[in-house]
């Protein structure tokens, strides 16, 4: 697989906490940051996805009204709480 090396400036904090990581794990500061980074873009990746598979929800009608969600949020603590909400197709 082909690299490219990519520089950042960090906070003096941050890149100390890299450093004791990277000691502790035995592994360099490079492995360190590249781990982290492939898990921020696979949340990313998924938060996007998810995002969009609401949005296709909402445009093809697939949603829980918000005063049910509301009202059954609200009898959470009391003594009968409602049943979840359902989809309103």
């Amino acid at each position: 697989m082909k690299m490219r090396v990519v520089t950042t400036r960090l906070p003096l904090p941050l890149a100390e906490k890299i450093d004791k990581i990277s000691q502790r794990l035995e592994r360099s500061r490079g492995w360190i940051l590249q781990q982290a980074l492939l898990d921020w873009i696979q949340r990313e990746d998924e938060r996007t996805r998810l995002t969009l598979e609401g949005l296709a929800d909402v445009d093809a009608g697939r949603v829980i009204d918000h005063s049910a969600v509301q009202a059954w949020a609200d009898s959470l603590n009391s003594d009968n709480p409602l049943p979840p909400p359902t989809l309103r197709e």
